[in-house]
C-alpha cells in the first residue's frame, strides 16, 4: 500500500548508514526477503513486476524495521476497553 516503508540500519565501518524503501504509488507494496547471506527489499506492483531493489550483506544489518502506512480508522472498528476496571 502506498506509505508503507521499511528501514534498514547497516553497520558501514565504524559508522551506520540508514535506508528507507518506500511504496511510493497506489498499488505498490514493499517485500522483504532474506537468505543465503541477503536481506532484500523490493518495490514491486500489483502483478509482482518489482520495481525497485535494494539489496544488503545480511552481516551487515543491525536493525531492519516495518513502518505501515497509517490507515483511518473505520466505523465500525471496536473501542479499546480494559478488561477491569481498577478503583
Amino acid at each position: 500500500m502506498k506509505g508503507d516503508r521499511v528501514e534498514v540500519v547497516i553497520d558501514a565501518g565504524g559508522t551506520t548508514r540508514t535506508y528507507e524503501i518506500e511504496a511510493t504509488r497506489v498499488g505498490r507494496r514493499v517485500d522483504v526477503s532474506h537468505g543465503r547471506g541477503l536481506v532484500e527489499v523490493t518495490e514491486s506492483t500489483r502483478g509482482g513486476t518489482p520495481v525497485r531493489t535494494a539489496r544488503f550483506m545480511a552481516g551487515r544489518v543491525l536493525a531492519l524495521v516495518e513502518h505501515p502506512a497509517p490507515r483511518p480508522a473505520l466505523d465500525d472498528d471496536a473501542d479499546v476497553r480494559p478488561l477491569r476496571q481498577t478503583a
